[in-house]
This record gives C-alpha cells, structure tokens and sequence, in this order.
C-alpha cells in the first residue's frame, strides 16, 4: 500500500517545521516537534486549553471545537490542536500560555556537609617491571586502597584501562561512584566534578548542576513535563501506560528527553562537559519515579495501591539515554507508599521535619496533594486527590503559571485589581490566583460560607457597582469578570460558580487530609507551631488568602510559610552528602501512610471541609498586597 502523504507543519512564533503523515493532529506533531502543548486531559478533547490558531490552511471545526470555543473564536481561526488533523500544509501559531512554567528553584535546604558518593582521585602510579608484573586494575585498586578507597570495576573500564595508562605515562584520575570505578580519565581532572539533582515534578521539572567540589549549584532549568500530553495527573499516565500499546515507552521517552532538554541547556550555558557529570539524583512521586525507570505502575492506581519498588537502587545513565556520563550512576529516593513518593521523602529530608521537637505540618499542594504531620516523635502522612483545581486546570480560563496568568488578586469596596506573571495583558488565570480571588470574592462578600456566588443587588450591601457589575451570568452559571475584554484587548477572563466549587472540592480534600492526621496524632490547630507550603505551585499560594478559604489549619498566619522546592533542594542534599543520603533512606520506615480510602471518617470529614471557615477567628488583618 501507498504510504501516506506527508505535511509540512509550521509552528509560530517559534519557526519550527515538521514533516508528518496526513492525518497527525496538530497535539501530537507539535509534542513530536518537542513543542508542549499544554493540555490537562491529555489531548482528549474535554478540557479545552489546547488552543491553536490557524494562520494558513484549512481546518474544519469540529464538534469539540464548537463545544469550548466561541464563535469569535473560531472565526479568527482557533481550534483544539488535539482535534484539527492536518491533510495539506499548515501553519499553527501556538499561543503565549505554552512557554516556560514558573517553577519554586530555591528551596529551604539546610546546610550539609560536603560529603558527595562521587569521588576523583589524580594518581601517579608508578610503571610495572619485571619486578612489579601487577595487573594494571590490580595496580589502579592498590593505589585507591592507599589513598583510603575501595573499587570495583565496570568491563568498560577495564577494557579500555591499558590503554589509558600507558598513553599517559601512568598520569591519571580515578572516577569513583561509591565503590564502582566508572572512569580513568588521563591526566589530573579532579577540578571538574558534577552531579544532577532533579526534581521530576508531574507538571513542572528542575534540575539543578551540582559542583561537587563546592557544594554549590553552577546551574539550573525548569521546564514542562513532557509527558502532559498524555494526561494532567498520574492516573492519566497510569491510564496510558496500560492501555497505549507502547504507553510505557513513551512515558519514559518524554520524560528522559524532558531531562535531557533541560541538561543541554544548562551545559551550553556553563561550558561544562557531559562527561564531567557522573551521578544524578531524583526526586519525583512514586508514579514519576516508576516511569522514569521504565517500570510499569500498573498496580499503583489499583486497590490496594502497591508500587513495584520503595527503594529502586542504582541505575546506570547510559542504559536510560540520560546525558551525562554514560556509565554514570542514577540515585532514585525510597518511596513510602503508592501516593507519596520519593519528593515527599526528599522534601522531609529538606525540611527536617522528622528530626525537630516542633510540631509541623509540610503541604505539597497540586493535583495529587501530599500531606506530612510530625516532629521526631512521631510523623504521619496522607495523599489526596485535590484535582486539577490547583494547576488552573478545567477552570473557564484557566492556565497553567506562565506569563499572562493572574497570579494574585485584591478586591475592594470600589476596585478590583490583580497582578500578572510577566507584567503582559491577561490571557487567563492560574491556581495561586484562583486561590487569591476566591479568597477576595468571600472576605468581600460576594461570596458566602458555602461557595455561592451572590447576585448584583444582593452584592451592593457590600459593594459599591463598578464591582457588582462585574457578577454575570455565563450561559446557566453565574460569573464573575476579573479582567475586562479591554483589559485583555480579548476575550474577558472570568471566575465561574463551576470554578469555585471545583477549588472547594480540591481544597475539601486537602482539608480533611489534615485534619484526619491531626486526629491520629491527637494535635489541635493552635499546637501546630508551622505550615509549611512546599512546591512549585505552594510556594506562590499567598498564606492569607490559603487561610482564609480554609485550605490550612486556623493558625496564626506568620506561622504559615512557603518554602519552596523541597523536592529538589532534598535532592540537592542527597547528591552532596552520603550522610543525608542515609537519612532519606530510613525516613520511609519512619513515617506512618495513611490511606485515606480506608479512613470511615474520611467522607463525613471530607463534606465538613467544603464550606468557608468562618470569618470572625482570623486573628489579623489580611494584607493581600
């Protein structure tokens, strides 16, 4: 049979052109071209974020298209790219939204001592002779056993060891992972030493080159999961992974070249050489962690929610395509349960949660939210399907962090005013901001305890019209206008009742987590002496507006803080000390998983989170800035 056509595919702003078979939706060639295109379901067709825009060629709408667009919309040539399958040659703008994410880089890592797994040692051995006939890896290990070091060696290395030796008259620098002698590099390179600590986020990735001769970060990148495309959530992927034909492949494909994105950039960037970095270490969930391996995670979205692994061991760079030092080793965090994984222990390790007096409580808040109690006494930990309410996911205007996004909003008697990632017009909303707006629309009383938005005239008790004009009704829900369509110089971006019940079920459920961990620890509000929101997304929540929607415990609000990217500032500390290492390896004995499924309190708990705390016990004034 003929083969299929091929399509020249153009992409702006970017100027990228692919070649692709008709019939490729517009979704996949771009995830082809190495383009994320963000799109909570996964290129199903039911969120509605994946809009592109049509500059040349012809692209019918179809049903999808008509349901989430308007006819605005699709008269100037937007449609869902997961939809619009390419038969003649196209060109697609996709818009601003898909750029890079805003991403917690700096965490809240305590000091360690520089104690890496990676050591290079510069040797001078001396030549054999008739009367010293060692064997040259016999040579090699007894020079390391003096200077304090044993050694095992890969084949590759012994194969190419002779050579090296005599072609650079014995002058050489031995490259130690742990005990395993992955290179003999000629001359003395001990000055060039690297490792990855990386944080393999569901939605958002970083990684960090580490300098293991300082201990301090020489650089850092941040980017998409590659693997959106096949769904917002781990479900999703789980979903995929079972049901795709080549699901697993995939999964790991994007998320080694994710990586290995990043990695580039940041070596072009430093001038420093792949061959230099000899071990990375990775923090992720359990479901992350199990697809970066390439292992199936099948039985985690099953009862009774098992991983294949809690402690992966090591795994060799080259064997998983990474690009660094291809016999470079591969640290992967233990794992407690099925739902909170390797960040979680990272991000305790980070913390120090486990080994201080005080009570603490961490919160990674996202689509998964992991949920940690405790101080050295005792720690109990939780996971909870908040949804996709926190990404900005399924939201009317939703988005993900990236520059257009509102970010942060303050409502008054006779003003609405709101702050935008990157200072541009507004193109849509984001998770912190629909936290903050939330937040604004109840303490302003438009908004009352148990999520109703009010009416114009019901709202002008409390404030002044410009304000109350701003309630509408959006086909059979009501609306509220946060920003104009001459404000976006478009469409309006808007918070609709639908919006705010989804962010009262995420934020339910994280509720209730909390609270059934505080009562298998006997702890009261006021006895949790810090909050600690963790994350990429937890660290832009602003803490007043968390409190006051109910999201975390009645506390004090300076005792409520955000403290970045634990994920990763963990996996800094375990690829610069062996000692932290160890400590991260017994924090999953040491924490007790609570499957809330199982909890018979956890529905009645969970429909008692719904409602708006009461506003008379915020003990402070709110400055929303």
């Amino acid at each position: 049979m003929p083969s299929d056509p091929k399509i020249r595919l153009e992409f702006r702003p970017s100027g990228q052109v692919v070649t692709v078979p008709a019939g490729t939706t517009i979704f996949n060639a771009a995830s082809w071209a190495g383009l994320t295109i963000d799109a909570a379901c996964g290129g199903q067709g039911t969120c509605g974020k994946c809009k592109v825009r049509i500059l040349d060629g012809i692209q019918a709408a179809t049903p999808d298209d008509l349901d989430h667009l308007t006819a605005e919309e699709l008269a100037a040539g937007w449609r869902l790219s997961c939809r619009a399958v390419v038969r003649s040659d196209t060109v697609v703008e996709i818009p601003r939204l898909l750029t890079k994410p805003k991403a917690a880089i700096v965490g809240t890592g305590r000091h360690v001592a520089l104690a890496p797994n990676v050591h290079k040692i510069h040797l001078k051995l001396p030549p054999p002779t008739l009367q010293d006939q060692r064997a040259d890896l016999t040579r090699m290990a007894d020079a390391l056993k003096e200077a304090g070091y044993g050694m095992t060696a890969d084949l590759d290395v012994i194969r190419y060891l002779p050579a090296t030796l005599r072609s650079n008259n014995w002058d050489v620098t031995a490259v130690l992972v742990g005990s395993d002698l992955i290179a003999v590099e000629a001359g003395d390179t001990s000055d060039r030493c690297y490792g990855l600590a990386c944080d393999i986020g569901t939605t958002t990735v970083v990684v960090n080159l580490m300098d293991l001769n300082s201990g301090t970060v020489a650089g850092v990148e941040a980017t998409l999961n590659g693997q959106a495309v096949y769904g917002a959530d781990v479900i999703a992927r789980i979903g995929y992974a079972m049901t795709a034909p080549s699901g697993l492949a995939d999964l790991q494909s994007k998320i080694i070249q994710t990586l290995n994105s990043l990695i580039d950039t940041i070596l072009a960037r430093t001038g420093v050489a792949r061959e230099n970095i000899y071990e990375v270490a990775i923090a992720g969930n359990t479901t992350m962690q199990h697809l970066f391996l390439g292992v199936s995670p099948a039985a985690i979205a099953a009862t009774p929610f098992i991983p294949a692994f809690e402690d992966s061991g090591r795994a060799v760079a080259g064997e998983l395509g990474l690009h660094i030092h291809q016999r470079g080793r591969v640290y992967t965090f233990p794992v407690i349960g099925a739902y909170v994984g390797g960040d979680i222990v990272a991000g305790i390790l980070a913390t120090g949660l486990d080994r201080e007096r005080r009570t603490r409580l961490l919160i990674d808040v996202g689509t998964n939210g992991e949920i940690v109690l405790g101080s050295k006494r005792r720690v109990v930990a939780c996971s909870t399907a908040a949804g996709p309410a926190f990404e900005g996911a399924q939201m009317a205007c939703g988005m993900r962090a990236a520059p257009g996004a509102i970010e942060g909003v303050t409502i008054t008697r006779s003003e609405v005013r709101y702050q935008v990632i990157g200072g541009e017009r507004p193109v849509g909303i984001c998770g912190s901001g629909l936290i903050d707006v939330v937040a604004q629309l109840y303490l302003a009383g438009l908004l009352d305890e148990n999520g109703r938005l009010l009416d114009r005239e019901e709202a002008l008790e409390f404030v002044e019209p410009s304000v109350a004009d701003r309630l509408m009704q959006n086909g059979s829900q009501k609306a509220f206008v946060l920003a104009t369509a001459e404000e976006t110089g478009g469409s309006p971006v808007i918070i609709t009742q639908r919006d705010i019940r989804e962010l009262q079920y995420a934020k339910g459920a994280m509720a209730s987590g909390i609270k059934i961990l505080q009562r298998a620890l006997d702890i009261a509000d006021d006895e949790i002496e810090q909050v600690m929101l963790a994350g990429s997304f937890g660290s832009y929540i602003n803490p007043a507006s968390a409190r006051a929607i109910g999201l975390v415990p009645p506390v004090p609000q300076e005792r409520i803080i955000a403290v970045g990217n634990t994920a990763g500032e963990g996996a800094k500390m375990a690829m610069l000390s062996l000692r932290e290492r160890e400590a991260a390896r017994v924090i999953p004995s040491q924490v007790e998983y609570m499957e809330l499924s199982a909890m018979s309190t956890f529905t009645d708990d969970f429909v008692d989170a719904l409602p708006f705390p009461p506003k008379e016990p915020l003990l402070q004034p709110i400055d929303f800035g």
